[in-house]
């Protein structure tokens, strides 16, 4: 299905995908010089086990700080796209930070919100995503005027394609499944912020 930015979907319109894909769908489809910021969870450990990339960052035990990072980043890279990937309870816990994006107008941004209205990684409990809140409608009221929800896969793709035809800042609403990640990303934060930074050119040796 193809994006309609005159009749944007809500929540409940959109199709529940696999998560796995999506990311798959995304790394395949962007350049290696894309940063993406993995936030903590599923999403982050789909991330590593897709490809490992350098220019990953996998967040670990900082929940709600994808975006706030994802758009340090951009600041601080202004000639590269980054993704910043993010799931619903830990954008809930840091609504305020859609707001400064919209306001700061980041042209070299995108977040993608994997939302499977629940806290996966604690057990599964029950967000607010699922009661209602929802987080696109909530972007947009924030002043981000190009974020959606991905209908289907299809228009996941071309949502994606868009970030580097058409300035942004954007976020894209995906609602997804609920299937354990395929690997653990490695927990050793000193090692992946080094990784990361030599990645990006602003830590020699």
């Amino acid at each position: 299905m193809a994006l309609n930015v005159n009749q944007p979907l809500k929540r409940e319109q959109a199709k529940v995908m696999s998560r796995f894909d999506l990311i798959s769908r995304m790394v395949a489809k962007i350049p290696d010089e894309d940063a993406v910021v993995g936030g903590i969870g599923w999403t982050n450990f789909d991330l590593w086990a897709v490809k490992r990339r350098p220019r990953n960052f996998y967040m670990l035990g900082s929940m709600g700080l994808a975006v706030p990072i994802g758009m340090g980043v951009a600041l601080a890279q202004p000639d590269i796209h980054v993704f910043a990937l993010e799931g619903d309870g830990s954008l809930l816990m840091q609504l305020g930070c859609m707001a400064t994006v919209a306001a700061r107008k980041q042209t070299n941004l995108t977040v993608v919100i994997m939302d499977n209205g629940a806290y996966q990684i604690t057990g599964g409990q029950r967000a607010l995503s699922d009661e209602g809140a929802d987080l696109v409608a909530i972007a947009r009221g924030c002043g981000l005027e190009q974020a959606y929800w991905a209908a289907d896969e299809d228009a996941f793709e071309e949502m994606i394609a868009l970030a580097h035809k058409e300035p942004g800042p954007r976020l894209i609403g995906c609602r997804i499944d609920k299937e354990k990640p395929r690997e653990t990303t490695e927990r050793d934060p000193p090692i992946l912020k080094d990784r990361f930074m030599r990645a990006l050119g602003v830590k020699q040796g």
